[in-house]
């Protein structure tokens, strides 16, 4: 979800040269928030925050009239509501936004078979093959626009570049609801006087890093010499940054989406401060994790442990497994013994999390040795009779005694990257 408040908005009111622009990202404006309102539409005007839990919560939308006061996604709910006490709280409502997204991003696909679809309300597109049927790529991405708005009736906002960066960052630009145009010769003259921090990848310790050298602005980062910025922030950020800076980008819209992790994590209603009560929670994650594994035809081999503090406070830690597994059992031994490696020592924990990383085929070069295949065996004969009976049919003893703890929202998804 974008931060942008659409305060410094910038769009192509004009003529313009597109003919060397043929790659777009489209964004989807406050995307979660934008669809609430299609139901509710008195709300239209008012600063209106998606998300759930109550002061527990977090936000997972934002409005435009809500962004003007400082409210951003994966804001805590209690701080929002400090920000905005006039705010507007709607629960989410994951199935419909997930359903209005494949109507989106239908729209897209008619236009060109080149769409990288980076997330639920995003995504690249490769106009240049499209000109023949459906004109230059302005003309196209006007089309798109008009095309989700008169359908859908929602707003997204696009950039149209010579490259995959300095597309996104045009439509972040834009926003809300705006469409603007880089000329493939005035990529620098657009990106140069931009804030270091809109390269891709520059988050806050990156930036203080290059602050600390005295670069404030993309321009400042170009004409650096690569050797004093690989020294600053390392060799491979360092040549990634001085290309993005000099407005270099040879990535192609890419239709392959590859798996970079499976997690899962809840936030909770009342702190934890039970290891035991914890680890019945990573039980439950464990299995969820394994499950998706398994429908995904994937192994991990690293698996990590997320918590979040009362106070905000967040620590991951990872195991790297000698073979890669999608066996509920390893993946909850492992975080356990992750768990183990952290002092608690009474501390209120309100987020616990679970992942698997360094995702690979299933089926790809299997070791001659399983140490997991009992395990395996009877977990997919699990899956098999959750398929038959439903969910919850069959659990570990440990859940079906004790019950499920009552939660906040699961934020979870094919990929769902853990929130710092």
């Amino acid at each position: 979800m974008s931060r942008q408040d659409g305060s410094g908005r910038q769009v192509t009111t004009g003529p313009v040269d597109d003919s060397g622009t043929p790659i777009l990202h489209v964004d989807m404006d406050a995307f979660f928030a934008s669809v609430e309102l299609l139901r509710r539409p008195e709300l239209r005007g008012q600063p209106v925050i998606v998300g759930g839990g109550g002061q527990r919560g977090v936000v997972s939308a934002a409005s435009y009239e809500a962004r003007r006061y400082g409210v951003y996604s994966a804001m805590s709910m209690a701080l929002a509501l400090r920000k905005c006490p006039n705010a507007v709280i709607v629960p989410v409502d994951m199935p419909r936004y997930a359903a209005i997204s494949k109507q989106v991003m239908a729209i897209f696909e008619e236009v060109t078979p080149f769409v990288e679809k980076l997330s639920i309300d995003e995504a690249f597109l490769d106009v240049g093959g499209a000109r023949r049927l459906h004109g230059s790529p302005a003309e196209i991405a006007w089309t798109i626009r008009t095309r989700v708005r008169e359908e859908l009736g929602l707003p997204c906002s696009v950039g149209l570049a010579a490259t995959k960066f300095v597309a996104k960052v045009a439509s972040g630009r834009a926003k809300p609801d705006g469409l603007l145009v880089v000329p493939a010769d005035r990529t620098l003259e657009f990106l140069h006087p931009l804030p270091v921090s809109a390269l891709w990848g520059v988050g806050r310790v990156t930036e203080e890093s290059l602050g600390r050298l005295g670069l404030r602005t993309v321009a400042d980062v170009a004409q650096t010499p690569l050797d004093a910025l690989e020294r600053a922030v390392g060799p491979a950020v360092g040549r990634k940054l001085h290309a993005l800076a000099n407005g270099v980008d040879p990535r192609d819209v890419s239709t392959h989406h590859v798996e970079k992790s499976i997690g899962h994590e809840q936030t909770f209603r009342h702190d934890l401060t039970d290891p035991e009560e914890i680890r019945r929670v990573l039980l439950r994650q464990a299995e969820d994790v394994a499950v998706r594994l398994r429908r995904a035809g994937l192994l991990g081999r690293t698996v990590v442990l997320k918590l979040r503090y009362t106070d905000f406070r967040t620590v991951t830690r990872s195991r790297t497994l000698g073979e890669p597994t999608d066996v509920a059992k390893r993946i909850y031994d492992e975080v356990c013994l992750a768990l183990d490696g952290l002092d608690l020592d009474g501390d209120r924990v309100r987020l616990v999390g679970v992942r698997a990383e360094q995702l690979r085929p299933s089926g790809a070069a299997a070791s001659l040795w399983d140490p997991d295949e009992d395990w395996r065996q009877a977990e997919r004969t699990v899956d098999r009779l959750t398929e038959r009976f439903g969910r919850g049919a069959v659990r570990p003893a440990a859940l079906v005694r004790r019950g499920e703890h009552d939660r906040v929202e699961p934020q979870r998804g094919q990929v769902d990257p853990f929130l710092g």
